[in-house]
């Protein structure tokens, strides 16, 4: 799968379209987008749009939904929640994943760059085929299993101190963007589960509710499933919740071994 899935031999042009902004405006900020439509047969480029600040919400989606609705409404790019609590806004954002609504346009210096998400195909301009991402997050199957039924009038529970091995696992909300910013997962993607997967599953692991942790450990033990993360911690960087995919990990590479002595 290469970057982008752009055709053979193609480049990214930077003298893409051209939109000024409104005469008088003073606090103006150019914003760089990738734009690619496969199905048009034409390289992708970037184009620039021109905002007046003073016009526009202070996060990287205010500018965007401004482009989208008041300037081009051909850009094309997910979106929902605006509380960073869906994930769907994942892009690139002046060279580092994160999420548009909660990424400051104030704490970026100079032209605000914008790609997708990296290493995956692109469906057109800023939204990227996550198809494979998520049949990775199914393969872990991330639901409770249990030998004993529910209790008929109650929850299940378990203790505060079991409970608290969960934070730091629940918290996913599926962005992508640790898994797009491992190298890792762009070098086997098909085979990797990547960070998010993997942080999924060791949410299931630890869980003292779940009596499947044997057959859950079985079937990362893969070469490739878990084995791959080289802890180069790029996953942890990025991440828009300030999880730790890469610890998570490492805790499950450390079950592995336990349940062989």
């Amino acid at each position: 799968m290469a970057e982008f899935t752009l055709p053979a031999n193609s480049i990214v042009k930077t003298n893409g379209q051209v939109f000024t902004a409104p005469e008088g405006a003073t606090n103006v900020r150019t914003f760089k987008i990738y734009r690619y439509d496969p199905d048009s047969g034409e390289n992708p480029r970037v184009d620039s749009y021109d905002i007046d600040l003073d016009d526009c919400g202070p996060m990287v989606l205010d500018a965007m939904l401004k482009i989208k609705n008041e300037i081009d409404s051909t850009l094309a790019f997910r979106r929902s929640c605006r509380e960073g609590i869906c994930g769907s806004c994942a892009m690139n954002i002046d060279g580092g994943n994160g999420l548009a609504c909660t990424t400051s346009i104030a704490d970026i210096e100079g032209d605000v760059v914008i790609y997708p998400l990296p290493h995956q195909p692109i469906i057109k301009d800023l939204v990227s085929d996550l198809t494979n991402f998520y049949a990775q997050y199914a393969s872990i199957e991330p639901w409770l299993k249990s030998d004993t039924p529910a209790p008929p009038d109650r929850e299940r529970l378990q203790s505060p101190e079991d409970r608290e091995k969960l934070d730091g696992a629940y918290e996913c909300i599926m962005c992508a963007c640790c898994s797009t910013s491992c190298p890792s997962y762009w070098w086997n993607p098909e085979r990797y589960l990547g960070p998010a997967a993997l942080l999924a599953s060791y949410r299931w692991l630890v869980d003292s509710r779940d009596d499947a942790t044997g057959e859950r450990l079985d079937e990362l033990e893969d070469p490739y499933k878990l084995y791959r993360c080289h802890t180069i911690m790029n996953c942890a960087q990025v991440c828009p919740k300030g999880l730790n995919p890469a610890k998570a990990i490492a805790e499950t590479k450390r079950m592995m071994v336990q349940r062989r002595l």
